[in-house]
């Protein structure tokens, strides 16, 4: 059908099949992004910290590289805040829950210098998946027509974190020779994913999305 030149036209192309609403609230979006931020900047203190402790230094060089790709995260993030919700950022990047809080506390925790299997482990068996999920879910959830920006810095984040996975994990596994060592990375990933399962995820409850509703057993 022809335009007279007073009927308005589509606000999208007839082959764009994209919708307005996303899943989030713009205070939901907000709070996420503030979560992320602060997870990601917990994230480059730590690896920053470990420089300094672990004595292989293949892997000082890979934690000095990846600590900066995480403050380079959190100002992505912190950037978004602004346009997200008219506040102050610092207000919103705070951990989602004392969970998450007590999660990176743990993963932040050893310092010793024959505990580089530990550290390795918190980072790349359960934090970075972690994080790798949430994003991908909230990169999926939200609108790609009022939270473009987010998007697109979600998509330069995932690319950093899916190679700075790959990289700690095959550096782990240099590591992990023995059974004893294998003992050793397992129990560490069981400790740390029992206090992500009890914060919900690093952006709380519904990190994810909605939980399931647990089955009644009569």
């Amino acid at each position: 059908m022809s335009n007279d030149g007073r009927s308005p036209r589509p606000a999208f192309a007839p082959w764009d099949r994209r919708e307005l609403p996303g899943l989030f609230s713009v205070e939901e979006s907000a709070r996420r992004v503030g979560a992320y931020s602060w997870v990601e900047q917990r994230l480059f203190e730590a690896l920053g910290g470990w420089i300094a402790t672990v004595p292989e230094l293949d892997v000082k060089l890979v934690l000095g590289r990846h600590c900066y790709h995480h403050a380079w995260h959190a100002e992505q993030f912190q950037a978004r805040l602004p346009e997200l919700r008219e506040m102050n950022p610092a207000r919103c990047t705070v951990p989602a829950n004392d969970g998450v809080a007590a999660l990176l506390e743990a993963v932040i925790e050893p310092e010793a210098t024959e505990h580089t299997i530990e550290k390795l482990t918190g980072v790349f068996r359960v934090l970075l998946p972690r994080k790798i999920a949430a994003y991908t879910y909230h990169l999926n959830a939200t609108s790609s027509i009022t939270d473009a920006p987010t998007q697109r810095s979600l998509r330069f984040i995932l690319q950093d974190e899916f190679e700075d996975w790959r990289e700690g994990e095959m550096l782990l596994q240099s590591l992990i020779t023995t059974p004893e060592a294998a003992a050793r990375a397992a129990a560490r990933a069981a400790e740390l994913e029992a206090l992500a399962v009890a914060a919900g995820g690093i952006a709380g409850p519904g990190t994810l999305g909605a939980s399931p509703t647990p089955e009644v057993t009569p």
